[in-house]
């Protein structure tokens, strides 16, 4: 069984205040791994390292130019130390990355237990016009050795399909989001966590911020679009193990024993059409072979 057991820290930032954000930050990275030493990954919300404030608060002018950093660099730096002291898999949110094109983007990162950066992913779909940091362009997953592949997508992500089925068709099986939602919409995204879960067969593990940076409602959704987990408004820790066998058998047997896309797209994608794209569907390296109809 290939199992990856998880914490998604529904936490909020010290408002403008990386430095006690971090701290804050690195004291429930050593308490979830002293509670729950099984967990081997932990995630927390968009933007939390950058320190953001609540959504009507009053704010630094430029702040998201003032808290950017350069990747790799001294935050960077700090996330290998934790991640080696710990021997966790780190989705420290997101941060404001300044970039070599002297852009901001979006950025969300994966560190492994030895400290290396194993993704760096910038935001493809910043909450525009909201949002004024500059669009990534690649879609992006990382192996667990041993364990299974992870996609990362960040909040607004979520609402363009184009973006878990890209992470699915790279392979991914689990994608992991961080997000930082303050408004109603809330609702909407969580549609799309179970939509993108049953629709590309694979766990969701979106993480909100809560009360007053966020709405909370973090969630954990399984391969067939079921909620697993939901949080509510406040501070908390969901901890889970994803069985990722399950992706493989729903892949192959199909939702409810019934549905099975990928097998279909398998068999007939490259006779469709897709202008929008400029192409047709091109079978992903992980399926070779139709799994049934």
């Amino acid at each position: 069984m290939r199992t990856l057991a998880i914490a998604a820290v529904q936490t909020a930032p010290v408002p403008y205040d990386p430095e006690t954000t971090w701290s804050r930050f690195a004291h429930q990275i050593r308490t979830v791994r002293e509670l729950f030493p099984h967990v081997q990954l932990v995630v927390v919300p968009e933007l939390l390292l950058a320190a953001e404030g609540p959504m009507l608060a009053e704010h630094p002018e430029k702040w998201m130019e003032e808290a950017a950093v350069t990747i790799p660099g001294p935050l960077t730096d700090r996330l290998a130390g934790l991640a080696r002291e710990t021997g966790l898999w780190l989705v420290p949110g997101t941060v404001y990355e300044r970039g070599d094109d002297g852009h901001v983007y979006n950025t969300a990162l994966a560190i492994s237990p030895e400290g290396e950066i194993a993704a760096r992913y910038r935001k493809v779909f910043p909450w525009q016009p909201y949002e004024q940091t500059r669009p990534g362009s690649d879609f992006v997953v990382f192996d667990l050795p041993g364990i299974g592949r992870a996609g990362l997508a960040v909040c607004y992500d979520g609402s363009f399909p184009e973006t878990a089925r890209q992470l699915a068709w790279l392979g991914a099986e689990v994608m992991i989001q961080p997000t930082l939602t303050t408004t109603r919409d809330r609702d909407m995204e969580l549609v799309c966590a179970r939509a993108n879960a049953w629709t590309n067969q694979l766990y969701v593990v979106n993480v909100n911020a809560p009360d007053p940076a966020g709405v909370g409602a973090s969630v954990i959704v399984d391969p067939e679009g079921t909620v697993r987990q939901q949080a509510g408004t406040g501070e908390e820790v969901l901890v889970d193990v994803l069985d990722l066998d399950a992706v493989t058998r729903v892949r192959t047997y199909g939702s409810a024993g019934i549905n099975r896309p990928w097998a279909q797209l398998a068999r007939h994608g490259d006779h469709i059409g897709l202008p929008m794209y400029g192409g047709t569907f091109r079978t992903p390296d992980w399926l070779k072979e139709p799994a049934g109809h």
